[in-house]
């Protein structure tokens, strides 16, 4: 009896194990250029690949982040991204960029986190002041004063920031270890959460006023990008 009792928790073990190893994060082929159109194509990393044969140089090109982003917005800021969606050909190679123009004295890239990678923040020119803070309990502050050709890593899933406290404009290039790393902007997900969070959960969290939060929910909250 201890026998076969054994023998089943090594079969189940061996199942688990299974399942635990049947997802390679690693594409298991050259490429997936991604397809909206699902005919005669496969799904991978939820985008249909384009017929190999059908593949050229063009789908491994992309031209246009030499134009400046328009930063009349109230954050005076705009991030134009390259996800997967904007350049199928980066689907399965897990990459992204995008790039980030500052308005002078204050444009700002608010607080917000990628759920899906890590980043890598290069400045072309102006100056920045970039940082992210650790999860809990900690809550560090890594921040730094960046100037052109300075570069600054944050880790996945981290709450980062970019501010422009330089007299000219600035812009920058973040690089993601995803093709579609996922953004989500503090503010707008707290205070302009559709439908609107419970008041009380906010007040009590953020040591706010409710009616200032009340306040703070009717406002138009804007996506940097």
């Amino acid at each position: 009896m201890k026998v076969a009792n054994l023998l089943v928790a090594f079969a189940l073990m061996a199942l688990a194990s299974s399942f635990a190893t049947a997802y390679d994060p690693s594409p298991l082929q050259d490429f997936c250029v991604g397809l909206n159109d699902p005919k005669f194509a496969v799904s991978v990393n939820g985008k249909f690949c384009k017929n190999a044969s059908l593949v050229t140089t063009d789908d491994f090109f992309y031209s246009g982040l030499n134009v400046p982003g328009n930063t009349s917005n109230q954050l005076r800021a705009r991030v134009t991204v390259v996800f997967d969606d904007q350049w199928p050909g980066l689907n399965t190679l897990g990459v992204s960029l995008a790039r980030v123009d500052f308005e002078p004295n204050g444009g700002l890239n608010p607080p917000h986190y990628h759920p899906r990678a890590s980043e890598i923040l290069l400045v072309l020119k102006g100056t920045l002041y970039a940082g992210f803070v650790t999860s809990n309990p900690d809550h560090r502050l890594f921040a730094k004063t960046l100037k052109a050709g300075d570069l600054f890593a944050i880790p996945l899933g981290l709450l980062h920031f970019q501010m422009n406290v330089g007299k000219t404009p600035a812009v920058a290039i973040a690089v993601f270890s995803s093709q579609n790393p996922g953004v989500n902007t503090v503010a707008n997900a707290v205070f302009g959460a559709v439908p609107s969070i419970n008041p009380e959960v906010l007040t009590t969290a953020f040591h706010l006023d409710r009616k200032l939060v009340e306040d703070l929910q009717t406002q138009t909250w804007v996506n940097p990008s």
